[in-house]
């Protein structure tokens, strides 16, 4: 790995540093932030099994497949479950449930965490340096 390598899912500039004899890779806050976010979706429950007719139940695979949405969606606003519990006025254990795929959500509250979702979202792609991939350069820069 070199000081330019990257990662597609690394939108910054990362850097090897070696210390005692051991490699480390440092990246922007941010990048690990997300990527930290993203490995909690890799651990999400698996999608229930089909039965012997290959159909899948409806419940638990809806529930399965909201619970991905909403964490996908909250770890790219950079939030965490108290954050986004605080913002849609649901308590923290609800969200744990929803996100765990235990507990089928009311729609009051799916349009809670959703509202709460979209505005998170909104303002991070407004503060947000990075555009396509790439950086912005400053207009000062340009």
């Amino acid at each position: 790995m070199t000081d330019s390598t990257k990662n597609e899912a690394i939108s910054g500039e990362t850097s090897l540093l070696k210390l005692d004899g051991r490699d480390y890779v440092v990246l922007p806050r941010e990048d690990y932030d997300r990527l930290r976010g993203l490995a909690k979706l890799a651990q999400l429950s698996p999608f229930p099994a089909p039965d012997a007719e290959g159909n899948y139940p409806a419940v638990e695979y809806a529930r399965a497949s909201l619970a991905r949405d909403i964490v996908r969606d909250r770890v790219n606003a950079g939030l965490s479950q108290r954050e986004l519990a605080r913002m849609a006025g649901i308590r923290v254990e609800t969200l744990c449930r929803i996100e765990t795929g235990k507990h089928t959500a009311t729609v009051p509250t799916i349009e809670k965490i959703d509202r709460a979702l979209r505005k998170a979202l909104a303002a991070r792609r407004r503060q947000s340096p990075v555009h396509n991939g790439r950086r912005r350069r400053s207009r000062a820069a340009r």
